[in-house]
């Protein structure tokens, strides 16, 4: 019974492959954990916003003192439709809060306008006094 040669060839040739065991093994790891962390990062990101359809005519149930406050998309504020800059705007929240406290700011930002600089107006408006704070916004076309 003859199995063939077991003697080594002479001329060895070097391996010419790349070995892409360790590198899959290296990537199913990466895997795993981003497949783990995954959920982690979502909680928060993930935002769920109420939706509501604005009535065509809303009226203030109780009427009260309020002014407008407005801010466009290149950072331009008004007061009551007069361009302010941040330092009078200040003022005038303190003097509106002076005369009355349950005076309403009816805030109108522009839609490019960045969430934390629409914050910072309200924390100007809560620190003069002025709780109550409005938003307007325009009502979307009936689907």
């Amino acid at each position: 019974m003859s199995f063939g040669r077991l003697e080594k060839p002479t001329s060895h040739k070097p391996m010419s492959e790349i070995n892409v065991t360790p590198l899959v093994d290296v990537m199913l790891v990466l895997l795993v954990i981003f497949i783990i962390a995954a959920p982690f990062m979502a909680d928060r990101l993930a935002l769920q916003l109420p939706k509501a359809e604005l009535p065509k005519a809303a009226t203030p149930v109780q009427p009260g003192p309020f002014v407008s406050l407005a801010i466009d998309g290149q950072g331009q504020m008004q007061w009551n439709g007069q361009a302010v800059d941040e330092v009078a705007l200040r003022q005038r929240l303190l003097e509106a809060a002076q005369r009355d406290p349950a005076t309403e700011v009816q805030l109108r930002a522009d839609a490019s306008v960045p969430y934390g600089r629409v914050v910072s107006l309200i924390g100007m408006a809560q620190s003069a006094g002025l709780s109550r704070i409005g938003f307007v916004a325009e009502s979307a076309a009936p689907r």
